[in-house]
């Protein structure tokens, strides 16, 4: 039986993807669960990838599982350029299948899979495949994280009208994090009948998580 799958989304770039998901590792590994985690693709990558590594450290501090693993071992495909899957691997081909074969592979060691995608769901990967259809294939549950900066309101509503509106998602409290009970909470509470702010939600997101897992 292959573990429950979680794929973490979001607005943007530098939103708190991995941020998110090690702070899901840590919670939900302290509830009994074995938490891998998976990076798909990683761009932006010198020598070693950053995002991967932070995840496979949370994972193995706070699940006790992947400890042979190295960080290229939970990522599939890495390139240099810091830009979208689609421009930074020049003329390589990024294949779903190879995707969807290493996610079954890490599967087989845990009782829930976090994936981190790049960017926001409609960075392209190929001409014609983007995040939110890698999403898909992966058969997984969809965690939008979205900033708590000024703007943030047109970025979500964009980003929950592709995942359906009534999808999980969370906002990261670190940018502009004075003004928003002012500028943006006021929107949110009004139009949504439930969103999850962190890091003082987590716990309850945690549990809508294992609701619809």
């Amino acid at each position: 039986m292959h573990a429950k799958t979680i794929f973490i989304t979001a607005t943007n770039t530098d939103v708190g993807k991995t941020h998110t998901a090690c702070k899901l590792i840590k919670r939900l590994s302290k509830k009994g669960y074995r938490v891998g985690a998976y990076k798909p693709i990683e761009t932006g990558v010198r020598k070693t990838p950053e995002d991967a590594k932070r995840l496979l450290k949370a994972v193995q501090k706070h699940s006790g599982i992947f400890l042979d693993r190295k960080p290229n071992d939970i990522v599939s495909y890495t390139f240099g350029l810091p830009a979208s899957p689609f421009v930074a691997k020049g003329a390589k081909h990024i294949s779903i299948a190879t995707i969807v074969e290493d996610m079954k592979r890490l599967q087989r060691e845990c009782d829930i899979l976090i994936i981190e995608g790049a960017g926001g769901l409609m960075v392209p990967i190929e001409k014609e495949v983007f995040m939110y259809d890698l999403l898909c294939f992966l058969d997984a549950l969809p965690l939008l994280v979205t900033s708590s900066r000024l703007g943030s309101i047109n970025d979500t509503m964009l980003s929950l009208d592709k995942l359906g509106e009534d999808a999980l998602w969370c906002v990261n409290l670190h940018q502009d994090a004075d003004s928003f009970a002012q500028v943006t909470k006021p929107f949110y509470d009004s139009y949504f009948t439930n969103y999850y702010i962190l890091p003082k939600d987590l716990d309850s997101l945690c549990e809508g998580i294992l609701e619809r897992l």
